[in-house]
Order: C-alpha cells, then sequence, then structure tokens
C-alpha cells in the first residue's frame, strides 16, 4: 500500500511544484511589465515634448528609469533581462544630447522599438505567453504587446502630424507615407486589444475584471475615434490630434494599471489554490502512513494479549457479558476462587440425547 501511495504523492507533488514555480515566475513578468509601463508613457512624453524644442526631458522619465533598474536588479538575471536593459537604459541617458526634430523622432523610434522588444523578452522568459488559463492569456497579450505598442504607434503619429506642419517637398512626401502607416498601424492595435481585452472579460473567472475595464474601455475607445478624426490626410489637424493624444495616453495608462493588477489577482488565486492542494496531498498521505502503521501495529498488540491472557477491552465484550464471563470464555480460563474448574456439570435429565442412547445401548 505504501508503495503505490508514494508513486502518486510524488507526481502530485511534482505537478504541483510545477505549477507553483510557473506561477510564480509569471508574478515576476508581471511585476517587470508593471514597471514597464510607466517607462513607455515617459518616453512617449519626452518624444513630443523634445519635437517642440523642449530640451530637459520629462521628470518622470527619470524616476521611470529608476524603477525598471530596480526592478530590474532583482529579476533580470530570472527574466534574462539584464544585457537588454543596461543597452536601452544607456540609450535612454543620449536622448537628451539629441538634437533637431527629425533627429529627436529617429532617436525615440530606435528606444521606443527596443523598449518593445524587452516587453516581448519579459514575456517570453516569465511564460506568460504559455499560461493554460484563456484569461490570463488574453491579458497578457494585451498588457505586453497591444497596449506599449498602442502607446508608441499612437505618440509616432502625434508627432509625425506636428513633423508635417514643417516639413516640405521630399520631406513632406515622405513624412506624408509614414503618416497614413501609422495611423493604419494604430487601428489594427487598438482592434486587437480590443479583442483581447473583450476575450478576457467573456472567458474570466474574476468578478471585478468586467466592471473595472468598461469605463476605461470607453474612454480608451472614445480618444481613438477623436484621433482619427484629426488624422485625415488632406487636412491634419493638429490640435485636435494633440488633445485626443493625450486623453488617449491617460486612457491607456489606466487601463494598463486595471489588467496588470487583474493578471496578478488572478495569479494570487492559483497559487492559493495550489498551496490547498499541497496541503492537501501531505494530510492524505500521512493518513496513508497512520493507516499502515495501524494495520501493521493491530496483530502484533493482539498477539501479545493472548500470550500475557490480558482481558478483551471493553469494546470486545458482548452486552451485558462480565469480566468474569470473558475469562471463563478464555481457554483456560478461570474466574477464581469458588468456581468450577471443570465448567458446567448438568443436572439429572439435561444430558444430550445421544448420551441417553448411548447409555440405553449399554443396557
Amino acid at each position: 500500500m505504501l508503495v503505490p501511495t508514494a508513486v502518486l504523492f510524488g507526481r502530485v507533488w511534482t505537478d504541483n511544484a510545477d505549477h507553483r514555480d510557473q506561477t510564480e515566475l509569471e508574478k515576476k513578468g508581471v511585476e517587470y511589465i508593471t514597471a514597464l509601463s510607466p517607462l513607455v508613457s515617459s518616453l512617449a512624453e519626452s518624444e513630443s515634448t523634445a519635437i517642440q524644442g523642449v530640451a530637459e526631458p520629462p521628470d518622470s522619465l527619470k524616476a521611470a528609469v529608476a524603477k525598471v533598474s530596480d526592478v530590474d536588479n532583482r529579476l533580470g538575471d530570472e527574466l534574462k533581462t539584464k544585457e537588454r536593459w543596461a543597452d536601452l537604459q544607456q540609450k535612454i541617458g543620449k536622448l537628451a544630447a539629441v538634437k533637431g526634430a527629425t533627429s529627436v523622432y529617429a532617436a525615440h523610434v530606435e528606444v521606443t522599438d527596443l523598449i518593445l522588444e524587452l516587453y516581448v523578452t519579459v514575456r517570453r522568459n516569465a511564460e506568460l505567453n504559455r499560461d493554460p488559463d484563456s484569461d490570463i492569456s488574453n491579458l497578457q497579450e494585451a498588457t505586453a504587446v497591444d497596449m506599449p505598442t498602442t502607446v508608441v504607434r499612437v505618440n509616432r503619429m502625434g508627432d509625425q502630424a506636428n513633423l508635417l506642419q514643417a516639413a516640405k517637398g521630399a520631406a513632406a512626401a515622405n513624412l506624408k507615407v509614414q503618416f497614413g502607416q501609422e495611423v493604419l498601424a494604430v487601428q489594427e492595435s487598438v482592434n486587437k486589444l480590443t479583442n483581447n481585452l473583450q476575450a478576457a472579460v467573456d472567458n474570466t473567472s474574476s468578478p471585478t475584471l468586467s466592471g473595472s475595464l468598461v469605463s476605461s474601455l470607453d474612454s480608451f475607445r472614445r480618444g481613438v475615434e477623436s484621433m482619427t478624426r484629426g488624422a485625415s490626410l488632406t487636412n491634419v489637424n493638429v490640435a485636435t490630434m494633440s488633445t485626443a493624444q493625450s486623453t488617449l495616453q491617460t486612457a491607456l495608462s489606466t487601463l494598463s494599471g486595471i489588467t496588470l493588477k487583474e493578471m496578478d489577482r488572478l495569479l494570487d488565486d492559483r497559487l492559493g489554490s495550489l498551496n490547498y492542494k499541497r496541503t492537501e496531498a501531505v494530510i492524505m498521505g500521512v493518513l496513508a502512513i497512520l493507516l499502515v502503521l495501524g494495520a501493521v501495529a493491530w496483530p502484533v498488540v493482539s498477539r501479545r494479549r493472548e500470550a500475557t491472557g490480558e482481558p478483551a477491552p471493553a469494546a470486545a465484550r458482548q452486552p451485558g457479558e462480565s469480566t468474569r464471563d470473558v475469562a471463563l470464555s478464555q481457554p483456560g480460563g478461570n474466574a477464581g476462587y469458588g468456581t468450577n474448574p471443570y465448567g458446567h456439570i448438568p443436572a439429572y435429565g439435561e444430558l444430550d440425547p445421544t448420551q441417553r442412547e448411548r447409555s440405553g445401548a449399554l443396557r
């Protein structure tokens, strides 16, 4: 009994440990992505202000870089992001020295492309893209792919609209082509983001996900519609796009925070369930061992009682049976002084019928 029990317990324990390790790794990935989200927004702000001639980067950029550095110091080895983050951090530090609107835009494009690649690295190495639950799977794609891509694309579209105002000739023609491509890319990113969030809501076990996403998603969609209205190739309305861009960035930031918290909550629920199953397996294993030990010990105790002539325990007596009756029923049992050691002597007329027949034959 112990051998199959041990085999089953080992399989359950190993499977539980694997799921726990994967869930904890995914939680680390969510923590890293949570730190990256403010950095994407800060880089978008830095790009827009630098193109408009502001030399100093926004204060939020320094704080966002420090936050990602702290997370990378703790989780970078496990998520294999240290080398990539070191290169990205170095390029971010050089952005303030770039001059000229076109050069500023190109430098920020390079940096934002690198940060999108960092998202992919974290998502893959944290195994978020392999999560078995459909709601977490859709949420991780929305937060690690669709949202940062949308933030970057929306910002580039707005900045290209600003660059078009001063461009002339061939430069203006090239910018119009790029602008049209960014408009299409934004629409594609928005559609993917909306579909993934809707799929997560449809398949989630969380009681709070749907209510949390409704208002933020509506605000995000209104921002997209406003920005699209100003993004006409024949008449780009920079003022409309600038206002919509600000609203859209705020909505995306709120939406990212909500989805990341929901992912973390769902992973915590999974860890709680795995901990319960682990405790349950331990209890069942201990119970199986105790049952086997009891089955082995019971015959030994019984033989020892028979050898020493100990009376049977109270549970072994029949109702109304005394200790003296039990002793008499034992082989060689003696109820004490004054009792007949030869058993019951029948009175006259109580003889067994066969005994009477034998007595008649003898006569």
